[in-house]
């Protein structure tokens, strides 16, 4: 709260720790998609009635949410705006965003909360084992993005022992956080047996490192304080 106690933004409260989706590509388009078509309509409809502002068109879509009853001047807004449109993008839109959650659509508001605040919280728990999922990574930690984008292009793909005819047979190491413990929750998912920590570094193309073992590990454990991994014995690591 400002001076006033009038509400203010504050991205570091606001933005950066908002527990914004995992979502994949195909998520990420459907919603920009859908977020497009919303803005157009919006301003198509402002353009054609130039007294129409975005309050006048939310009030009026709440009371019809609401089911309440419309006056004259209300329901000349719901034309003027094509309120009834504009409620069906934005069920279309909550719907996407749902998905890209993995959540059913239609949860009640306070259950919402109740998801956010927890899974806040389990970002809170990555973070602090050093799993960030940066939303735009090249706007909110761009010397992170940049020092992948430069270890991508630079690094050269050899083992411990310096054979290089097996890196065919490698899984590749992905270049951000989110990546590289997806990567790593799939090749546990795929093992018969446990494994340690240098056996599963090994299975990617990725010099290993004292810094890479010490990277593999911390993920572990991260993975394992979401549920996604378990130490089933002194330094041996299974799903």
């Amino acid at each position: 709260m400002g001076l006033g106690n009038d509400p203010r933004y504050t991205h570091t409260r606001c933005f950066e720790t908002f527990p914004f989706p995992s979502a994949d590509d195909a998520q990420k388009s459907h919603i920009r998609s859908l977020a497009e078509r919303l803005d157009a309509h919006r301003k198509r409809q402002q353009e054609l009635h130039p007294d129409l502002t975005m309050t006048d068109l939310y009030n009026v879509l709440e009371k019809e949410r609401a089911g309440q009853p419309l006056t004259d001047k209300e329901r000349r807004i719901h034309e003027q705006g094509l309120v009834g449109i504009l409620r069906q993008l934005h069920d279309e839109l909550d719907a996407a965003v749902a998905d890209a959650y993995g959540w059913p659509a239609g949860l009640e508001e306070g259950e919402i909360l109740e998801r956010l605040v927890q899974l806040n919280a389990e970002r809170a728990a990555e973070e602090a084992a050093g799993l960030v999922r940066w939303l735009r990574p090249a706007y909110q930690a761009p010397e992170e993005a940049k020092v992948a984008k430069q270890g991508k292009l630079l690094e050269v793909e050899v083992d411990a022992a310096g054979d290089q005819d097996d890196r065919a047979t490698k899984r590749p190491w992905p270049p951000t956080l989110p990546e590289q413990a997806a990567a790593l929750r799939d090749l546990l998912n795929s093992l018969d047996a446990p494994a340690d920590v240098p056996a599963l570094a090994a299975a990617f193309d990725k010099k290993r490192t004292k810094k890479h073992l010490d990277q593999v590990e911390r993920l572990l454990e991260t993975l394992a304080a979401l549920g996604q991994a378990e130490e089933v014995e002194e330094g041996m690591w299974g799903r």
